[in-house]
């Protein structure tokens, strides 16, 4: 079964936080967008879709990396939903260890702390590139701009504002796109799932245009041919601010920045456009190397030899051991025999899933890029390395 995505249209992320920054409801509302759910699970109420497990939905908190796939614009987003407690911070570094790009959520009222320093460190040491999500902008005390400077001041980040709140606490009613310059409002009987365009308010027009001028130069430093015509011309269209923007996201120099509030259903939309638009797909991420030879590497190719790296094993009452795989290279089929070259086993592959939180859709067949389940691999454990047998290939 050929591929019916392009692999420059996948994305894999994470959602990365500190504890109760509302990692799992703004997962839900992601899910509920982009048409997986059709009614939105709330952490409170022990409801979220990504929380499964019953000691999760008891204390209100996520304990293990959910996994699902969910399509937004004719692109394949692969959501891993980690941990934000400091008790499972093994669990969030693995997570790290497959992703491509990742959502840093902050708390608008509690900006960054201790664990968000910790969970951006271990997304520096895999080279992770981020956007930034204010949530929690209907709380009082909310304030984006401080949250801003936070990111700017303790994690040494360089925070590009794509989006404008337009109130906060009981008057955050919207967000500003200053890529577009348009006013987004969300409306409340549609969940947020109908979003209102019109003119951007008169008092915030000057403060608006100020930030755009400033995310115009962050796009035109990321490039020499940018530059150089912003220099000529003093602008750049909305897809050449994009296209630096997104140069300079995955270079990590800069971190496009938004907000909202994932409870009210507001401002999540254009966080979505931000993962498409800046995030990096499996070919932006390049060739993974074996760690014990820097010249025997895998392409993100179908057509490559295959390679891919177990990064999480739950226990299912009904299918029993279950590996999460992120395949960098090649494809997998059911019945395959592989090599897990950590442990210099064969094996072979019972059966394929796609997951969606608790729920699987089966597969006959995985593609480089994808991040599947897979079922009948009983010796393979976590951060194994599971290849084709000729040549084989160690992942660190």
């Amino acid at each position: 079964m050929p591929r019916t995505i392009p692999l420059d249209k996948v994305r894999n992320i994470g959602i990365m936080a500190h504890i109760d920054a509302g990692k799992t409801t703004t997962s839900e509302r992601i899910l509920f967008y982009c048409g997986k759910n059709y009614k939105l699970g709330e952490v409170h109420d022990g409801a979220a879709t990504m929380d499964y497990m019953v000691q999760e939905q008891e204390r209100g908190i996520t304990i293990t990396s959910a996994a699902t796939a969910v399509m937004w614009q004719d692109y394949q987003i692969s959501l891993i939903d980690t941990p934000g407690h400091v008790d499972f911070t093994a669990e969030v570094e693995r997570s790290l260890r497959v992703l491509d790009g990742a959502i840093a959520l902050f708390c608008a009222v509690g900006g960054v702390q201790p664990q968000s320093e910790q969970v951006w460190r271990q997304s520096e040491k895999y080279e992770v590139p981020k956007l930034c999500m204010v949530n929690k902008m209907d709380r009082i005390g909310a304030n984006f701009f401080n949250v801003v400077n936070d990111i700017r001041d303790t994690l040494n980040g360089n925070p590009v504002v794509m989006v404008y709140p337009m109130g906060a606490a009981g008057t955050f009613r919207g967000v500003i796109d200053l890529l577009e310059m348009k006013a987004l409002t969300f409306d409340e009987e549609s969940r947020g799932t109908k979003i209102i365009e019109s003119e951007i308010p008169e008092e915030y027009l000057e403060e608006c245009e100020r930030l755009r001028t400033e995310m115009v130069e962050a796009a035109a430093e990321q490039d020499e041919a940018l530059m150089s015509k912003y220099f000529e011309t003093g602008e750049l269209s909305i897809e050449e601010i994009k296209a630096g923007l997104r140069k300079g996201t995955i270079a990590r120099t800069i971190v496009p920045t938004y907000c909202g509030t994932a409870f009210k259903n507001k401002g999540v939309q254009p966080l979505l456009n931000g993962v498409i638009d800046f995030l990096p797909s499996p070919l932006d991420v390049g060739v993974v190397a074996s760690s014990d030879n820097p010249e025997n590497f895998r392409k993100p190719d179908d057509n490559e030899p295959f390679a891919g790296l177990a990064f999480k094993i739950i226990s299912d009452k009904h299918m029993g051991k279950v590996s999460f795989v992120r395949i960098y290279a090649g494809t997998l089929k059911v019945g395959d025999p592989i090599l897990n070259s950590t442990m210099e086993q064969d094996t072979r592959i019972g059966r394929l899933f796609r997951m969606h939180a608790n729920h699987q859709e089966a597969l006959e067949e995985a593609h480089a890029g994808d991040i599947v389940a897979v079922v009948g691999l009983s010796k393979t454990r976590t951060g194994d390395t599971l290849c084709d047998p000729k040549p084989p290939i160690l992942l660190e």
